[in-house]
């Protein structure tokens, strides 16, 4: 996928021979996409089949409401979402799908994020969103492929193989 993203997903069939994504990355708007990229590279890492989107919870909504009530009939397993400033988009996906929605808020200028972040983590009982870091996109896509290793013993190995070799590579570093 190129720095750029539009309204249109990527293709999902050049993603590890999948004809259908089982992650929708989301976003609310292209300004996002620095940040969300990183999802799609940990997805990428894991081979989980993906799609990226725009879609704003202010700008389309009616849209963003379509697409989180048929995801689940459309194949989607989760949907990682992230927004910045008020952050509707992750909560009001959750309001409407039965998937799981992971939440990442993104920073702006104004409050470094903050704002972002307390509005999605902090959702009414009964529509959780899983929330991430500050710009945690890429823990987004792992978090992602854990929730699906959980029923797949061949995307459990890949973690567990991820896992080995990150604490591998930090004890392999040296302070001199």
């Amino acid at each position: 996928m190129s720095d750029s993203v539009s309204n249109k997903s990527v293709k999902t069939e050049s993603l590890f021979g999948a004809s259908k994504a089982t992650v929708a990355v989301l976003m609310g708007s292209d300004s996002d996409w620095k940040v969300m990229q990183a999802a799609c590279e940990a997805l990428a890492h894991f081979e989980v089949p993906y799609c990226a989107k725009i879609l704003s919870a202010h700008r389309t909504p009616v849209e963003m409401i379509e697409f989180a009530k048929s995801a689940a009939t459309e194949g989607y397993k989760i949907i990682v979402a992230g927004a910045g400033g008020a952050a509707h988009l992750p909560g009001m996906l959750a309001s409407a799908t039965i998937l799981p929605v992971i939440g990442v808020p993104v920073a702006t200028t104004i409050l470094e994020g903050q704002d972002s972040l307390l509005s999605i983590v902090q959702m009414p009982k009964g529509v959780p969103v899983a929330t991430v870091a500050i710009n945690g996109a890429f823990n987004a896509g792992i978090l992602a492929a854990r929730i699906l290793g959980g029923s797949d013993e061949a995307m459990a190995q890949k973690l567990n193989h991820y896992q080995k070799s990150i604490a591998e590579e930090s004890r392999n570093k040296t302070l001199t």
